[in-house]
């Protein structure tokens, strides 16, 4: 039922010479079988993958600490090194499929995220780790996903498309959280790095359910300065900043679980699970509203959220209740932010170059989270979570200053230019 609000909420504003409804509002346009098909199948494909990935945020910063070689810089890094070679491969490989196609870019990705997490699985060091970590951040397809879903759906239908796919990954991220820390606790994290290698095999086989997709027209160029608008890159820099402050508060959360508050890690997953459930009263609501086009006033009620919740974290988070309460809020407005901001994106993007606009959204995205891993590691050297919550509180208060005042000079040359 949630996810069939969610669609009818993902629908296109009204355009001129669109049918209406008696009520006035917009008849709406059905997505055909292929379509939905398409994006089943995409938004599976995504989920899956990025479960192994996910799942590993609420227990790693735990078992790196017993690894060979390992400090408190070195975990954060553990943490958040596949974002930076997810940032660095987004951009070329997301231009690659608009030249060569998706498929083989999708399945060569694949193979070297399962391989990454097999190196991962097999090391006794916290080098051995980086070293895993970094390889599955080399399978770098995001971009290349989500260029396929707009391959796959009509312009009409598109922006509804890519609210399912980014409404997967938001499930895939709730689901992750609560399961690796019972994973981990029954049979230890390198079996989450062997989850993650045999569910990219999964999610490779899948793809043979796709339907045919037109491929997209070859570009003449590989320039990239299309996706580099200001529109687009003020996105860009809102999703860096939500992966950074993710990130960092998951390396510091499960020493704030331990350490604080006294839960052995097979009790994490109450606490994530509980936060999880309480927020989709929040998200749920704030996404009808939305209707999937990043509205600014939303945006800022989100990034409010977060940077209250990390206050929390950071002032009251010494005992249970304002740490649930806090991961509430928290994940409320992540969940947001994470399935509307793709979507505005997709909306802005220019059609032949839209492989390389995502590949530039998702190098930030993951540029964030390799960023965050480092500032969580630097911060928690001093066996203080809290110091980490209160950077994440000033990362998050930035983010709300630049939104305000984005939204105040709209507000103004709206002004200037009226009669």
């Amino acid at each position: 039922m949630a996810n069939n609000l969610l669609i009818y909420a993902a629908a296109p504003p009204r355009r001129k010479g669109t049918a209406t409804l008696e009520s006035g509002k917009p008849a709406g346009i059905a997505m055909r079988a292929d379509e939905r098909r398409s994006v089943g199948v995409i938004a599976l494909v995504a989920m899956i993958r990025m479960f192994g990935l996910f799942a590993l945020l609420p227990v790693l910063p735990l078992y790196s600490e017993n690894l060979r070689g390992a400090t408190p810089l070195l975990i954060g890094l553990a943490v958040g090194a596949y974002g930076l070679t997810q940032a660095l491969f987004q951009i070329p490989l997301g231009a690659l499929s608009d030249r060569i196609g998706r498929m083989p870019v999708i399945l060569g990705g694949i193979a070297v995220f399962a391989a990454g997490s097999a190196v991962a699985a097999l090391s006794d060091s916290i080098d051995g780790v980086i070293v895993g970590r970094l390889l599955q951040g080399a399978g770098a397809i995001s971009a290349t996903l989500t260029a396929l879903i707009t391959d796959a759906t009509r312009e009409e239908v598109r922006t509804r498309g890519m609210a399912v796919f980014g409404v997967g990954i938001g499930m895939s991220f709730m689901l992750a959280i609560f399961t690796g820390p019972v994973i981990a606790a029954q049979w230890g994290v390198p079996a989450l790095f062997w989850t993650a290698a045999v569910l990219a095999v999964a999610a490779a086989s899948m793809l043979g359910f796709l339907p045919d997709i037109p491929k997209p027209a070859a570009r003449a160029s590989w320039s990239i300065l299309p996706a580099l608008r200001a529109d687009m890159l003020r996105i860009d820099f809102y999703v860096f900043l939500l992966h950074a402050i993710m990130t960092a508060t998951f390396v510091a959360l499960p020493f704030t679980f331990s350490d604080r508050l006294g839960l052995p890690l097979t009790g994490h997953w109450k606490m994530y699970l509980g936060a999880l459930v309480l927020s989709l009263a929040i998200t749920v609501p704030m996404i009808l509203r939305d209707h999937r086009r990043g509205r600014g006033r939303l945006i800022g009620i989100a990034v409010t959220m977060i940077l209250g919740a990390q206050l929390i974290l950071t002032f009251f988070g010494f005992s249970a209740s304002p740490v649930f309460l806090a991961l509430a809020v928290y994940f409320g407005g992540f969940n947001f932010l994470e399935a509307g901001l793709p979507a505005r994106l997709s909306i802005l993007a220019d059609g032949d170059t839209r492989g390389a606009s995502l590949g530039v959204y998702s190098s930030a995205q993951f540029l964030g989270a390799f960023v965050g891993g480092l500032i969580g590691g630097r911060f928690l050297s001093q066996d203080q979570p809290t110091d980490v919550f209160f950077v994440c509180a000033l990362m998050a208060g930035i983010w709300l200053a630049l939104q305000s005042f984005g939204r105040f000079r709209k507000q103004v040359r709206k002004q200037g230019q009226s009669p």
